[in-house]
């Protein structure tokens, strides 16, 4: 019986504790509800506040002062959004003299964020006209003013865009496209750098960074004011919808019909094309340029352009006008574009290109893109790309020192080999690279090899560089070399550089240190470098970089921000394409 009695007592003091314990989850429940209540409350009143001046405006009557509602100047309001700026005076100034004689000047968070783009535009303009006024006594100054014009243009069509996507929307809808307005003020702010990097070091090029000063800080005020925004009202709007992207079931636009849709598989269109090139004679034309010419000006839907085994000779430029371009050839060793245009020869990095691809929407499949400058001419581009959206499917790029210039936008790189030996993958695009060989050559004497130069310029851009599930190797002319030349997965070109390296094979041609200093200390405290689950003798992390930038291994969730559909919207754009692609991480 004693033993029995213990037992229940045993009994009753465990149910007690159960009680005590359930209790207590009880009420930690309750206040944690209590807890997101309030502050969904807070948020909710957040919103109301910021689309209730246009109701005060329009009934006659008057509203009280809040920290984004408030007086006709500067204001409470401006000095709150203004206040998450990096850039606070640049920011109040322009906000309150945008609306200082004015008493129906909108006070509405989203259109301070419209007044401010529209500012950039206007010293963009100023900026243009300062770089027609420029000594113009060298041909490398001269091809920097040239650049100049045209990088500002798409600068200023690129913000013009940016604005015409918010104006007259409700505020409640202002997340849904957050992405694409970063994705194009991110844009705006690198056309400005290209600008100016395009002038020699002198008198030219500080004229240039003081008059483009103010444009670039408004730049960088506008995406730190897309970023409050969205984070406060993402709370409250539901993800969008396949039926917004205007997908069908499958993925694929709803303009597209059967054939169109077959032929933007990875595998050879089995569709006629629109246009055929080929040097033979036996296609329609027989060069690009003239196929890319002859394309209706509003053409609905893609343009189909076959380019036939060859090699063609030429410098070719897909122009914004040209959107929608799908390109294929024979593959990417049979059908090749080539040119050897070099900063040797007096032009500007940007004009080496031997292939440009400007018009949204871009798509090549089984092309080569070459350039045969040679290491000693240094920068010589053989692919620039600073098409939004833009595909590229088991094509082949080819050079040595700056090979593929990623400059802006979105961009998605699958199945590709890509050569070459300083900084041949380089620019300042959201770029993801997947299931691609980056091989590198063997340089001239003196010279270091470095895989990537990503040029983020302001720690609010959302670009940067991701390869993932890639092979990072040594050509055969390299293989024998490989301990007098050294080589790195690569290096920051500017302050805020970011490359993310995961899933993918390092071979023992990069250095235990991984990666390597631009110039001294310069941006190892702001850079974000990170690998992830990478594999092969290369990969090794015990010796790599001790700089405060450097993440080092990261963790799954946080690799995950920087997959295709994550980082550059990939599941709306890439797969509505049928491209072969991991949306997400491969493991």
């Amino acid at each position: 019986m004693a033993f029995q009695d213990f037992d229940l007592i045993s009994e009753r003091r465990k149910a007690e504790r159960r009680k005590k314990l359930q209790m207590k989850i009880a009420i930690a429940v309750v206040l944690i509800l209590i807890l997101l209540v309030a502050l969904a409350a807070a948020v909710f009143y957040f919103v109301m506040v910021m689309e209730k001046d246009d109701g005060h405006k329009r009934s006659g009557t008057k509203s009280k002062t809040t920290p984004l509602d408030s007086g006709k100047s500067v204001g409470e309001s401006v000095k709150a959004l203004c206040h998450g700026t990096d850039f606070e005076d640049t920011c109040e100034r322009t906000l309150s003299t945008a609306g200082e004689d004015d008493d129906s000047a909108p006070k509405k968070p989203k259109e301070l964020l419209r007044i401010s783009m529209v500012a950039a535009g206007k010293e963009m303009d100023k900026a243009v006209k300062k770089s027609g006024e420029v000594k113009q006594d060298t041909p490398l100054k001269k091809a920097a003013a040239k650049d100049c014009a045209e990088l500002l243009k798409d600068a200023k069509d690129d913000l013009d865009t940016a604005i015409a996507s918010i104006k007259g929307d409700k505020i409640g809808n202002f997340s849904s496209h957050a992405a694409d307005l970063d994705n194009w003020l991110s844009a705006v702010m690198t056309y400005q750098d290209t600008c100016i990097d395009g002038f020699p070091d002198g008198e030219e090029k500080t004229a240039m960074e003081k008059s483009l000063k103010t444009a670039k800080e408004l730049g960088s005020n506008a995406l730190a004011i897309v970023s409050q925004l969205a984070s406060v009202l993402s709370t409250f709007e539901p993800s969008e919808s396949h039926a917004k992207r205007r997908l069908l079931a499958d993925g694929v636009p709803e303009w597209m019909n059967d054939e169109q849709r077959r032929m933007l598989k990875a595998d050879i269109p089995k569709q006629p094309p629109n246009a055929t090139v080929a040097k033979d004679g036996s296609g329609k034309f027989s060069t690009i340029n003239a196929a890319l010419k002859a394309m209706p000006a509003k053409y609905k839907g893609r343009y189909v352009i076959f380019v036939k085994a060859g090699i063609y000779d030429e410098s070719v430029v897909v122009t914004k006008k040209m959107v929608n371009v799908t390109m294929y050839g024979d593959g990417s060793q049979k059908t090749i574009v080539t040119g050897k245009k070099s900063l040797a020869d007096g032009l500007s990095t940007y004009q080496t290109a031997t292939f440009a691809v400007v018009g949204e929407g871009f798509m090549a499949q089984f092309i080569g893109f070459r350039n045969t400058a040679g290491p000693e001419k240094h920068q010589a581009v053989a692919l620039r790309v600073e098409a939004d959206k833009s595909v590229f499917l088991n094509c082949r790029m080819e050079g040595y020192q700056e090979t593929l210039y990623v400059h802006t936008h979105r961009q998605f790189y699958r199945g590709c080999y890509i050569t070459g030996t300083v900084d041949f993958i380089f620019g300042n695009a959201a770029a993801v690279f997947q299931n691609c060989e980056m091989v590198v050559r063997k340089p001239i004497e003196n010279q270091q090899n470095t895989v990537t130069a990503q040029g983020r310029t302001d720690k609010r851009q959302t670009t940067g560089f991701v390869l993932q599930n890639c092979q990072i190797l040594a050509d055969d002319h390299l293989v024998p070399h490989k301990a007098k030349f050294k080589s790195y997965l690569g290096r920051p070109w500017k302050e805020y550089s970011r490359t993310i390296v995961m899933e993918t094979e390092i071979g023992d041609l990069i250095e235990p240190e991984g990666w390597k200093p631009w110039k001294g200390d310069f941006a190892l405290k702001t850079l974000y470098y990170a690998e992830y689950q990478n594999t092969g003798p290369g990969s090794t992390l015990l010796k790599r970089v001790k700089w405060p930038g450097y993440q080092g291994a990261i963790k799954k969730d946080e690799a995950t921000r920087y997959t295709v559909e994550s980082f550059i919207q990939g599941d709306t754009w890439v797969k509505a394409l049928e491209c072969p692609v991991h949306l997400g991480l491969t493991n």
